[in-house]
């Protein structure tokens, strides 16, 4: 049996932060396998607006989660990709996958 969890620990609190943020998981997954430019990752994240897009990269990208590459054009383009504090998310996922199998 697993070790129950602290709800007053601070680190707990701060992954509930990043995943109780509307869109935060749809967007880590979709960039679990392969790096996503901006438009291809607005297609896929059906129902994101480019605003709350945008905004939701920068704050995954100012806490380490989600890393920005320029790549070299013409035309100049913008790749994101999961670092590797993003990639462990992977674990979590699978967590919650099977999680919400139980609950349908």
């Amino acid at each position: 049996m697993s070790k129950p969890v602290d709800p007053t620990c601070k680190a707990y609190q701060k992954a509930i932060d990043v995943l109780g943020r509307p869109w935060t998981g749809l967007i880590l997954a979709l960039l679990q396998d392969r790096a996503l430019r901006f438009g291809e990752l607005s297609a896929e994240a059906r129902g994101v607006g480019p605003k709350m897009l945008a905004t939701r990269l920068k704050q995954l990208e100012a806490r380490g989660i989600v890393g920005r590459r320029v790549v070299e054009g013409p035309p100049v383009r913008v790749a994101y990709e999961l670092t590797q504090k993003g990639r462990a998310f992977r674990h979590v996922a699978a967590a919650l996958e099977r999680w919400g199998r139980e609950l349908v």
